[in-house]
């Protein structure tokens, strides 16, 4: 899995990609990346979309 708080380079592939909480497409290579982070219960969880389309519709699970 590649480090949610890097820029994704060209060098990332669909396997390894991380996966959108909306559309569910990898996200590789995507300048329109976006992240959601936050602490639950000491752990870290992490949301990633596509783009900003698809974290304004994502349904927020907190």
């Amino acid at each position: 899995m590649v480090d949610p708080t890097s820029d994704l380079e060209t060098d990332v592939t669909e396997e390894s990609a991380p996966w959108c909480a909306t559309c569910g497409d990898p996200i590789a290579n995507e300048s329109t990346h976006r992240v959601v982070t936050w602490i639950d219960e000491g752990t870290v969880e992490t949301r990633h979309f596509c783009n900003e389309d698809c974290r304004e519709n994502w349904n927020d699970e907190r």
